[in-house]
């Protein structure tokens, strides 16, 4: 996800959207909670008269959010057109696209039994429908949240994580997600990196309970000396690479590591991106282990 620098006392306004189910109600009482006053289901065309009316240019209130979906007849190109003058006039504008895998979707909308927004002969027609309505929108986002691994808590702090504390200067910041490839992929992802290749733990039975926060296991791992090359090219890349995101707009990154299980190696080596990293000025570095628990 990414936020453009802002100053504070510049009016802001985000834009939340994204797939039915993925978790827009929770992102939005997050928001509240971040000091932004929230507006749900508003038409694209209609968003300029509410900055005008809310004051945001002037006014004392200069954090509004606005939920934007397929509820209200969607049109990308309305929504580009309004988002552009709006930079123009000096409101920096943000879109939050929340997003899960269809499967999860569908079971989430199974559990509650409400009908899916989008009309469809089975949920699994009204997703995919609304996918690619929202596709262009997702191309355009600022900030994108997948929750399909994520409860309403997380999702909260994800969101509080990115909108909340804005200064001028604000650091870009990187996401190291490990995980295992044989449960997928993360839907969203910067960079990705595959560990693979490195020493398994899991086929030395006094390691294989254990998980790569634990000494023994790192020190397993970081004993193949692929594993410092790997760490210490892979750090200069991100060095590298970090702050030329920065100056293009970015300020969220995130970096997969992936390994066959996602408990031992590509934890280790999460890790070991992240200790560098934060070596780094105006860089934040967090880390999430996706599979580790599993």
């Amino acid at each position: 996800m990414a936020v453009r620098k802002r100053k504070v006392n510049r009016p802001h306004l985000v834009i939340i959207s994204g797939m039915s189910g993925a978790g827009r109600s929770a992102a939005s009482k997050a928001l509240e909670d971040a000091g932004f006053f929230v507006i749900d289901n508003l038409p694209a065309d209609l968003i300029s008269e509410v900055v005008a009316r809310s004051d945001l240019r002037e006014g004392r209130r200069r954090r509004l959010a606005v939920v934007v979906d397929t509820r209200g007849g969607l049109d990308f190109g309305d929504l580009d057109v309004v988002m552009r003058r709006l930079g123009a006039e000096g409101v920096v504008t943000t879109v939050l696209f929340l997003d899960a895998d269809d499967e999860v979707l569908a079971r989430r909308f199974e559990e509650t039994r409400r009908p899916h927004p989008v009309p469809g002969d089975t949920v699994a027609d009204s997703i995919a429908a609304e996918r690619e309505a929202l596709r262009d929108l997702r191309g355009r986002a600022d900030v994108i949240i997948d929750t399909t691994d994520r409860n309403v808590h997380e999702l909260r702090q994800a969101v509080i994580d990115a909108f909340s504390g804005a200064t001028e200067h604000r650091p870009l910041k990187v996401n190291l997600t490990s995980f295992g490839f044989k449960h997928g992929v993360p839907r969203v992802v910067d960079l990705l990196f595959d560990v693979r290749f490195l020493a398994n733990p899991h086929w030395d039975e006094h390691l294989r309970a254990l998980t790569g926060l634990d000494v023994p296991v790192r020190d397993f791992v970081l004993s193949d000396p692929d594993a410092g090359h790997f760490v210490d090219m892979t750090s200069e890349l991100l060095t590298f690479l970090v702050p030329k995101y920065a100056e293009e707009g970015k300020a969220y990154l995130t970096v997969g590591v992936g390994c066959t299980g996602g408990r031992h190696r590509s934890v280790v080596i999460a890790e070991e991106l992240a200790a560098r990293l934060r070596n780094v000025e105006g860089i934040e570095v967090a880390t999430r282990h996706r599979d580790m628990a599993r």
